[in-house]
């Protein structure tokens, strides 16, 4: 990856040409290629990479979404402590640093795909720019769901002088999304210009295609509760046109330590506060002790008693099922009301002396989710099998949604070996697909399992705001919001982040019809498709 990145960003200042040609003449570096020469190839690493960054870390997920999901908690506070944005919906020194963190990456990656496709074009790739197009409507639909409306069909053509672009209703926005990742898909051609340096899918033009009309299928059931006709036709648009068909089809963007590529959650849950201040959630363990989820013992440990083991990111926890417990959400350390110790369930401190945790007992993730090495899971077959279940119980597909279910939960097993930790037996899969089948008793029973499923399996895949996402738009599982006080989202569990400050200064114009239209710019403005619950 180190090897791409690094050519691009030698190379990227070489497109941009200036309004002086004797500048140009006289500061051209003969030993540089110019963009007639340059290999648009080379911009899809870069922006594979960013667009993993988007998903996971500081950026925003794992400090917003993680925890308003309920997936993970934390006892931090306000002040500098950060994780109270997730935890508690409380301010913190860097919030509004990190509100803007999804919609700088989706941009900017936007941005460089825009690039590549440009210069695809006067190249004719038509194949690579057929793969930006599903990659920047992947991108942007991605920003759209955390954001609402956001410039798109006026987006990215300051160089055809359009500087503040108007911002699209989240509706026309995602139709156009739509109706432009069908034509990119369309356009893919196994006879044409092969793809290079693609290290998601290593130039597979078949997987690039199952990863479009799976990307189609997400979207698609996005809008399930505001255009149920719209929904039923793309749904199966992405079914016709083919989904993944195996774990094998998994879109996993690598990451390289080594070289300064690493997982940015990873980098995060390797900081000492984080090691010693994120654990599970008791909603997540609750969940897979319920059904003696394999997965428990793979993602979740209890570390070692006393201060100095629970700061520690490399010693070995107890991973037994039996001794896991989640941390309740909204609780602190500080000595007050909302202190965890006065918890009925506190399991007590661990350790001795001056070296005592208070919260040593709770379970935390385990050393697979401090890997800088593991992949981002973008989007997997175990997610659009059980969507396509989702689908099947709706009535949008054909099929048999207890089918789907099964290989949903097969594959999500499956799957969580790649991070590269321990793998789940294939007898131990076997076993809980047997005993726990889709409940198919009423249609919410099966929505209810099927979206819980999804929930835990995003959340254990590290996709936290997937998992936000399809909470919001399905209402599973049912969570009871914190109410801690001081908390900016009146008591309710964020449904979208604010727009960035500095957007105000540079486009305020458009900015502001688009808050006007969507009735606000805070975090429990519902976007055009948030209609779960």
């Amino acid at each position: 990856m180190k090897k791409y990145i690094s050519l691009f960003l030698l190379s990227s200042f070489l497109v941009v040409t200036s309004c002086d040609d004797r500048f140009a003449e006289l500061n051209t570096d003969p030993n540089r290629p110019g963009a007639d020469v340059f290999d648009p190839n080379l911009i899809l690493p870069v922006a594979t990479y960013g667009y993993g960054n988007m998903l996971t870390g500081y950026s925003g997920p794992i400090l917003f979404q993680s925890m308003w999901i309920q997936s993970l908690a934390s006892t931090s506070t306000g002040g500098a402590n950060y994780y109270s944005n997730a935890d508690k919906y409380v301010i913190s020194g860097s919030t509004n640093s990190y509100i803007q963190g999804v919609w700088n990456n989706g941009y900017q990656i936007a941005s460089r795909i825009n690039q590549m496709q440009s210069l695809a074009r006067t190249k004719d790739l038509s194949n690579l720019d057929a793969v930006g197009g599903i990659f920047k409507a992947s991108t942007l639909a991605f920003v759209s769901d955390v954001y609402g409306d956001v410039p798109y069909t006026e987006g990215l053509q300051a160089e055809e002088g359009i500087t503040q672009p108007k911002y699209d209703s989240q509706s026309e926005a995602y139709m156009a999304m739509l109706t432009d990742l069908e034509t990119s898909l369309a356009s893919l051609n196994p006879a044409g210009d092969p793809i290079r340096n693609d290290v998601m899918y290593g130039g597979d033009l078949e997987k690039w295609r199952k990863f479009g009309y799976s990307v189609m299928l997400k979207m698609a059931l996005r809008l399930v509760k505001v255009d149920p006709a719209a929904a039923q036709t793309w749904v199966q648009k992405a079914v016709a046109g083919g989904v993944f068909t195996s774990p094998d089809d998994d879109a996993l963007i690598p990451s390289d330590q080594a070289n300064g590529y690493s997982n940015q959650s990873a980098n995060a849950l390797n900081v000492v506060d984080d090691i010693y201040e994120v654990r599970w959630s008791d909603k997540t363990i609750d969940f897979l002790q319920a059904t003696n989820d394999p997965r428990l013992s793979i993602v979740a440990e209890v570390p070692p008693a006393g201060l100095a083991a629970n700061r520690d990111g490399v010693v070995e926890g107890n991973s037994d099922p039996a001794v896991q417990i989640g941390l309740p959400n909204g609780f602190d350390l500080t000595g007050g009301a909302f202190d965890i110790t006065t918890h009925p369930e506190y399991p007590g401190p661990t350790g001795t002396g001056g070296d005592i945790a208070i919260i040593g007992a709770y379970s935390r993730p385990t050393a697979i989710y401090r890997d800088r090495d593991a992949p981002v899971f973008a989007l997997t077959y175990a997610e659009v099998q059980l969507l396509l279940a989702d689908a099947a119980v709706r009535g949008l597909a054909s099929g048999s949604a207890a089918e789907y279910y099964k290989n949903g939960v097969e594959a999500a097993f499956v799957s969580i070996g790649k991070f590269g930790g321990r793998t789940v037996a294939i007898e131990d899969i076997t076993d809980y697909t047997d005993a726990n089948p889709l409940d198919q008793s009423t249609t919410d029973a099966s929505l209810k399992m099927i979206n819980e499923q999804i929930w835990v399996t995003t959340s254990l895949f590290a996709n936290f705001v997937e998992a936000w996402n399809n909470w919001k738009r399905t209402g599973y599982p049912e969570l009871t919001p914190v109410n801690f006080p001081g908390n900016f989202s009146s008591g309710q569990i964020p449904r979208r982040q604010p727009y960035p400050a500095g957007e105000s200064g540079v486009n305020g114009e458009s900015l502001n019809a688009a808050v006007s239209r969507m009735g606000g710019d805070d975090w429990i403005t519902r976007t055009w498709w948030d209609g779960g619950n």
